[in-house]
């Protein structure tokens, strides 16, 4: 509405600029209505950046929701600390999430030996030690590593899912594991 206003005023500005060059012979009035239509709509422009400019800048979601968030993810057994949290509006009832995260390492090995067994590692961990076979005894350890390291990606996929299903308007998280050791990653 502001634009058509503006496109309408400045219509009639230069025209009526077109109608006095015209009545009075004189060019000067064609330059200055020329610059009179484009302050004004650099001025309609300027207003309605300042007045749109919540929409142009990112703005975090609502505090009450972003409160909730945090302190679901502050009661997770698995989460020992969070570091750089962050929220963006991203459309209409739309959100973004970011959080890094320092996880509980016990609690992620917990989580992952109560899904896949316990024993069967205490097993394979017995058996290689018996063996004396530092290969062994390695490969072993790397396997469990690996498991580990796809135990605490199933984490972080089970916080993104329960903080969507907890704040629906959330439609991307991204979760990331904090180094604490080396700051400049």
């Amino acid at each position: 509405m502001t634009q058509d206003g503006a496109a309408v005023t400045g219509l009639a500005i230069a025209a009526a600029s077109l109608v006095a060059v015209k009545v009075t012979g004189n060019p000067i009035y064609d330059p200055i209505g020329s610059i009179v239509v484009g302050n004004l709509l650099g001025m309609v422009a300027i207003f309605l950046i300042q007045r749109n400019r919540h929409a142009l800048i990112g703005r975090a979601m609502d505090d009450q929701d972003m409160r909730k968030v945090l302190h679901f993810l502050k009661n997770d057994s698995a989460v020992d600390a969070l570091y750089d949290c962050k929220s963006e509006v991203i459309g209409p009832g739309s959100f973004r999430f970011k959080a890094e995260i320092d996880f509980n390492g016990q609690v992620v090995v917990q989580n992952y030996l109560k899904r896949t067994g316990r024993e069967e590692w205490a097993k394979q961990f017995r058996e290689a030690a018996k063996r004396g076979d530092d290969s062994a005894m390695l490969n072993v350890m790397s396997n469990y590593g690996e498991e580990v390291v796809t135990a605490l990606g199933s984490e972080v996929d089970r916080l993104e899912k329960e903080i969507q299903e907890l704040v629906p308007g959330i439609q991307h998280v991204d979760i990331e594991a904090h180094n604490p050791i080396d700051q400049s990653l």
